[in-house]
């Protein structure tokens, strides 16, 4: 018979331990793929917004057809801890492999080229790739098909509550110690810091995760692939695709404005030293997004959801209107607060209704609506926004484009949208309590 739990549902210390140190060391590698990749190439490579974009699009791709693939398999084999020691050893190697790439060093390697930039450019979108497929084999699918083994619904806030505030504790950490080393352009040693702890994560992971359980998946690989995609699986778990639904939409409204977060607060608002705003605004918004795991578990998710929604919106219309460093702090905190509350409720609702047993299958679906449509659809929105203002400036003779404060309001304008499908989990949550109570 398989096992579809490790630990009963009570949360014990090393699951928690597992949970922070992968959890965390995943984000850090993510922060630097999701903020920092953007800010390499706009700073030492080319200021377009469209290839920011592409970027972001082409490693969400990736990352979904790993996820989906690699999820599959894991159930396949009845494994986690290969998919995640392996994959974060990967990881990180792959990500040390950006402390080469420059201008100057593909110029020495391809002295013919008619457009190094451009040609620099596409090897820091196809290496973001190939290091995305090994962050996603090993978090998406792995790491987040243990949490969803390994947990329960009536403590799941409380885990997804500290999860979604790791990415926030994750910059924090890589703004405060890491930073510096951007500002000052030794990019060579930030990356390679970078992957030395994500890779050494793996190599931990060998002895903390306990002995898997688990045994191996009946159905063939092929059949666990497609099992998410089929007809008969939607219309059995309308729940489940409903509440997908949900954080795909709050994933793009984030999208719209994240990729160009750190550009807009540097460039646009000028604040050249932003270490004081992002970690107020971090710490500030990782405090509420702890505090409110356990609120969400006592509420319900569903209770909770419009008093998150209404932070999340009022916080991007303050962040759209802010401009001194006291206002900024204040609508960012409020706007990452509401964010990290709102994808705390979703992702917790989508692990509540995936079937037992299943749950590598469907973090490629969970990729789907999270990661691929989100991340293709929401910066080439923030992308057409930026171009549309016109704001640009000049440095060193190259004009260069700003991001502009409509970024917000189009995320704003994104995350009202997910009122939609809450409105609809809740009157089904409400018939069908209604029917057990007749």
């Amino acid at each position: 018979m398989q096992t579809d739990r490790q630990v009963p549902g009570r949360t014990g210390a090393r699951l928690w331990l597992v949970v922070l140190v992968f959890g965390l060391a995943g984000q850090i590698a993510w922060v630097v793929e999701n903020m920092y990749f953007n800010v390499f190439l706009y700073n030492t490579v080319s200021t377009d917004p469209a290839l920011i974009a592409t970027m972001v699009a082409a490693s969400a791709v990736v990352a979904t057809l790993t996820t989906l693939l690699m999820g599959a398999l894991s159930d396949r084999l009845g494994t986690r801890k290969v998919f995640l020691t392996a994959g974060y050893i990967l990881w990180g190697l792959s990500t040390l492999s950006f402390s080469w790439i420059s201008v100057d060093n593909v110029q020495g390697l391809f002295p013919t080229a008619r457009d190094v930039v451009l040609l620099t450019a596409g090897i820091v979108i196809l290496m973001d790739c190939v290091m995305t497929f090994f962050g996603s084999a090993a978090n998406d699918a792995a790491f987040n098909a243990y949490v969803t083994d390994v947990t329960e619904p009536k403590t799941r806030g409380r885990v997804e509550g500290v999860l979604a505030a790791l990415p926030l504790f994750a910059m924090l950490l890589v703004f405060g110690a890491l930073d510096p080393l951007t500002q000052s352009g030794r990019w060579q040693l930030f990356f390679i810091l970078i992957g030395i702890v994500t890779a050494l994560t793996g190599v931990v992971g060998i002895f903390l995760i306990p002995r898997e359980t688990r045994r191996p998946s009946s159905e063939p690989w092929s059949q666990n692939l497609l099992h998410g995609f089929k007809p008969s699986t939607i219309l059995g778990a309308k729940d489940l695709y409903l509440a997908l639904l949900l954080l795909g939409i709050i994933s793009c409204a984030a999208q719209v404005y994240m990729p160009y977060l750190i550009i807009y607060i540097q460039n646009t608002l000028g604040y050249k030293d932003y270490t004081l705003i992002l970690a107020t605004v971090l710490l500030g918004a990782a405090a509420v997004s702890i505090a409110a795991g356990r609120l969400i578990d006592r509420l319900g998710k569903l209770a909770l959801y419009p008093a998150a929604l209404l932070m999340g919106i009022a916080g991007l219309v303050a962040m759209y209107l802010a401009r001194g460093q006291a206002a900024v702090i204040a609508a960012g905190l409020l706007m990452m607060a509401g964010s990290l509350v709102l994808t705390a409720i979703a992702a917790g609702l989508v692990k509540d209704a995936i079937p037992a047993g299943m749950a590598g299958r469907f973090q490629g679906i969970r990729m789907i609506f999270m990661v691929l449509l989100p991340m293709v659809i929401g910066p080439f929105i923030g992308s057409a926004l930026i171009k549309q203002s016109g704001d640009v400036y000049e440095e060193l003779g190259v004009v260069k484009q700003l991001p502009t404060a409509a970024i917000f309001l189009g995320g704003a304008a994104v995350l009202l949208v997910s009122f939609l499908p809450w409105l609809w989990l809740r009157r089904r949550a409400g018939k069908v309590m209604h029917d057990t109570e007749a």
